[in-house]
């Protein structure tokens, strides 16, 4: 039985693979001020549909990454219910008009304005989740520790990094064998049981997946400080890579198109798009 894959490095031949990591960060950096900054919203769209293009060129299934888009869709709703909950009118304070749709009960009324403000929040997620989903799956860990000591993070940092996404499939895979013994024992973990009773059941395997994981941290870190890991302030890598054509004209069209999205957001002096007035 194999569970859920988590987010780790697939390996590929497409055109995103092949980018410096320095630049895909680069890029992924720009692309997710931009997103976060603007509440333009032909400009998040734009940015939507980029996203989800690149995505197609990475070739990436859909079913790899399945279980951590599960996961975002569900943040993604309970936040958007959070936003109506502890300010219903939000989007009227905003955008300074104020349309009703639905009268509702005490403070809890629908207007227009709230949902084009979710809205825009709903494609900001879309902006940035499969760049940053992209940034993970195509950039192998050593060559993105590499990318990240070379626009000046720390090696000893960068090389941390490194190692959490390393382990992040042997942790799943840890799970996997846990859960697999468990059920061997007669414990219902599949989906014939509710899930309920399988977030129950799922508990006590915890600890043992906690000390296995302790257990690892102390022979790594072993390991790393017997090799002298940290001693001296710069180090060499073996999976860095040199720029190319492709990385250069990336970053300069991404460097163009931030700058271009900055100037429209702010151009008449307010960041919020408004097709109310």
């Amino acid at each position: 039985m194999t569970g859920p894959r988590m987010l780790s490095y697939i390996d590929g031949i497409s055109p995103i693979h092949t980018l410096t990591g320095a630049v895909k960060l680069i890029i992924f950096l720009l692309w997710s001020i931009l997103s976060m900054v603007s509440f333009m919203t032909p400009i998040l769209l734009v940015l939507a549909v980029l996203g989800i293009v690149f995505f197609g060129i990475s070739k990436i299934r859909f079913s790899d990454i399945a279980f951590i888009m599960k996961i975002t869709v569900l943040f993604l709703v309970l936040n958007l219910a959070a936003i109506y909950l502890f300010a219903p009118e939000q989007g009227v304070q905003i955008y300074r008009t104020r349309h009703l749709i639905w009268e509702g009960a005490g403070r809890f009324t629908l207007t227009k304005e709230q949902l084009f403000y979710e809205f825009n929040i709903f494609l900001k997620y879309l902006t940035i989740i499969p760049p940053a989903i992209l940034l993970v799956v195509t950039t192998h860990p050593s060559e993105f520790a590499a990318s990240l000591n070379r626009i000046g993070v720390p090696y000893t940092a960068a090389y941390s990094i490194s190692l959490a996404l390393r382990y992040i499939p042997d942790i799943q895979r840890d799970y996997e064998s846990i859960s697999q013994s468990q059920q061997a024992r007669g414990l219902e973990l599949s989906r014939k049981a509710s899930w309920i009773k399988r977030l129950k059941r799922t508990v006590p395997l915890l600890l043992p997946l906690i000390f296995s994981s302790l257990d690892r941290i102390d022979v790594i870190s072993r390991a790393m400080e017997l090799r002298g890991f940290g001693k001296y302030r710069k180090r060499t890598w073996y999976s860095a890579k040199p720029f190319s054509r492709a990385d250069i004209v990336s970053l300069a069209v991404s460097v163009f198109f931030f700058a271009v999205g900055i100037w429209l957001t702010f151009r008449e002096g307010n960041r919020f798009y408004n097709p109310f007035k």
